[in-house]
């Protein structure tokens, strides 16, 4: 179990804007991730050192958008104004979670623009919602590594810190682990919510020293 990746729903001007400022921000190219057609979005990506990523990722005016928790999630982060909207755990295996929540994974995929298709299970976008401090969770599928969005480019960004709104003590009840066991490295500011828990910000090592988005 570890701390897979973090996700940034575009803002209201749009995929490739909010890429472009995160880009200049971190001073790094996004790769073109392409669209998750069960879920109704797509993204763009940003690899990061210790096999990890941020995404950036923007609802698509799509029927499986309002279907899916996952598309959902997306568009009431974008009405919202954008920002962070969550962050994502990888497991060996999500029986255990099935098990806790009480019902099953969901296939993921999405094409590159190489054609080469990347899948995954994934679960917990639906206690996301509910409540943002908490990550969802997902498996990639068997034989994916070298496909995994961390390789698409050398990366040279450290995801070194998050801040989240929320309790650690909450976050690992979700989890049925300390929180600490999964973060790979990656320190956590926990702060009392003011409002709606969640992730308030992310915090990057980058060439030019250290930024926060």
């Amino acid at each position: 179990m570890r701390l897979d990746h973090v996700s940034y729903a575009c803002e209201p001007d749009g995929l490739a804007a909010t890429a472009e400022r995160i880009s200049t921000t971190l001073g790094i190219e996004p790769v073109k991730g392409g669209v998750h057609p069960r879920f109704g979005t797509r993204n763009m990506i940003f690899p990061l050192v210790n096999g990890q990523y941020l995404e950036v990722v923007e609802v698509l005016s799509h029927p499986a958008s309002d279907k899916a928790p996952f598309g959902q999630a997306v568009r009431a982060r974008s009405e919202a104004g954008g920002g962070w909207m969550g962050w994502c755990v990888a497991v060996d295996n999500l029986e255990p979670f099935e098990g806790r929540l009480g019902r099953s994974a969901v296939p993921g995929n999405r094409k590159f623009p190489d054609g080469q298709e990347l899948s995954w299970q994934q679960i917990g976008i639906k206690g996301l919602i509910a409540d943002p401090q908490v990550p969802y969770l997902l498996r990639w599928d068997d034989g994916l590594e070298a496909l995994h969005p961390s390789q698409a480019r050398p990366a040279t960004v450290k995801l070194d810190c998050l801040t989240i709104a929320g309790s650690s003590e909450r976050v690992t009840e979700w989890l049925g682990t300390q929180v600490e066991e999964t973060l790979d490295g990656v320190d956590v500011r926990w702060v009392a919510p003011n409002g709606t828990p969640g992730i308030m910000s992310v915090t990057f090592e980058t060439a030019n020293g250290t930024v926060e988005i």
